[in-house]
């Protein structure tokens, strides 16, 4: 745990979000590249435990849970004319 002020998580966190989001659209497009999946599991992992610092050190940051694990997983499921 480290001692950031409120704002100071808060732009970590959209930070780390934004790198996830990024990550998130390319693996939409390039699901093998495993350096971007790995870069992406980082950024992910970071980002749960800023998180956390942030729900347990001001309050609930969010009314409703959020998984950013798996990005580009959806790739490999069928669709739904498939089924």
């Amino acid at each position: 745990m480290t001692d950031y002020t409120e704002q100071t998580l808060l732009n970590k966190i959209g930070e780390v979000r934004f790198a996830c989001v990024e990550l998130q659209l390319y693996l939409d497009t390039h699901p093998e590249d495993l350096e971007a999946r790995n870069d992406f599991n980082s950024y992910a992992n970071m980002l749960d435990r800023l998180t956390a610092e942030y729900n347990d050190t001001f309050g609930p940051l969010q009314n409703f849970g959020n998984c950013p694990h798996d990005a580009g997983s959806w790739v490999y499921q069928k669709w739904p004319w498939q089924n």
